[in-house]
């Protein structure tokens, strides 16, 4: 039999364990119900904050129909989502309009900020595909503290940019603005070049994705109508919806502008026994792929080889640098080649 006294520290030991883990401070089970409970109520409001600035920015005129439409809520849920903020002293209301007070435009900025400075982590640091890195951003932009998102920001150099080519707002609050317009607007022969990509909504984003455009290309308009607009770049055509090309956001170059010729193209046009110079890697070549590639020795002027081909067209092997490697074409896609001159067939 056990004592009594013996029994009484066990239950006492218990009855502390069992505190410790359920009241501990930040991790116990409470707390972390807590936590839990104010979570959507949070992301509820800074989501709010994020679409009032983006009207402010766009000159918009937000009203409760708009806010609660955006955040999928309820007319009433939204009411009383906006006066909680108000009282907050995030948004002031005057006669029906509302806006971001100081406080709510710097709030709103700091949650830009790390969801653009995240969407720039996964494009340049990790192996996540493109049509991923706005839902993940969207998570990550509530849990990063102002602390986390400066280091963040100083781990990738204080980019500027987003891998959309949205402008990423300073740590003071300060953010670029540019004029630019949808490539659905610009006139046939028109030479643009691309600064932004809509992220929004994910079924369009994903066809610009699919197209291969990416910010930085320069294109010509060849064709835009009511059913089509196409454009051409370096190296292709591309035929875009017009709802398509309105997320494509563009800058205009000079009349007299001309598409990029500079002689290059996809290693993935290399016949076997072919060799060229790498030119470079694509823009739309980030993160790890780009990583990889620069540790195999793809660097601008090395000499790359079409070796072998597999039965079935797909992998080829090239040789570079006295190594055999194998890329699938999507990879030999990422690669540019010159092609003026540099490229040689090898002769038996």
């Amino acid at each position: 039999m056990m004592s009594q006294p013996l029994f009484a520290f066990l239950v006492v030991i218990l009855l502390a364990g069992a505190g410790w883990w359920l009241f501990r401070p930040e991790y116990g089970l409470w707390h972390r119900w807590r936590k839990v409970g104010r979570y959507p109520a949070r992301v509820r409001r800074e989501d709010a904050l994020k679409f009032l600035y983006d009207c402010q920015f766009s000159g918009r005129t937000p009203a409760l129909v708009n806010v609660a439409g955006a955040l999928h809520l309820t007319a009433n849920e939204t009411a009383e989502l906006l006066l909680s903020m108000e009282k907050e002293g995030l948004i002031l209301s005057e006669r029906g309009q509302i806006r971001l007070s100081p406080i709510g435009r710097s709030s709103a900025l700091h949650i830009i900020r790390a969801h653009r400075l995240w969407e720039r982590y996964l494009a340049d640091e990790t192996g996540f595909p493109e049509a991923e890195w706005h839902k993940q951003a969207d998570r990550v932009e509530h849990i990063l503290s102002p602390a986390r998102t400066d280091a963040l920001a100083e781990k990738l150099g204080h980019p500027t940019y987003d891998p959309h080519g949205d402008p990423i707002p300073t740590a003071g609050g300060e953010i670029f603005s540019r004029e630019d317009r949808p490539l659905s607007t610009v006139r046939v022969d028109g030479v643009v070049r691309i600064v932004h990509l809509e992220d929004e909504p994910d079924v369009v984003y994903a066809q610009l994705v699919a197209a291969g455009l990416h910010p930085g290309m320069v294109l010509r308009v060849a064709e835009s109508t009511p059913q089509r607009v196409c454009v051409l770049s370096r190296d292709n055509e591309h035929v875009l919806a017009p709802m398509v090309a309105g997320n494509v956001f563009v800058v205009p170059l000079p009349a007299d502008a001309e598409l990029p010729s500079d002689g290059r193209e996809a290693l993935s046009t290399l016949t076997l026994g072919e060799s060229a110079e790498v030119a470079g890697l694509s823009p739309a070549c980030r993160g790890v792929e780009r990583r990889r590639f620069l540790d195999l020795g793809i660097t601008p002027g090395t000499m790359i080889k079409a070796e072998l081909r597999s039965p079935g067209g797909d992998p080829t092997a090239y040789q570079i640098r006295g190594a055999l490697i194998a890329l699938r074409r999507e990879q030999a896609e990422l690669i540019e080649i010159k092609t003026n001159g540099a490229r040689e067939r090898e002769r038996a």
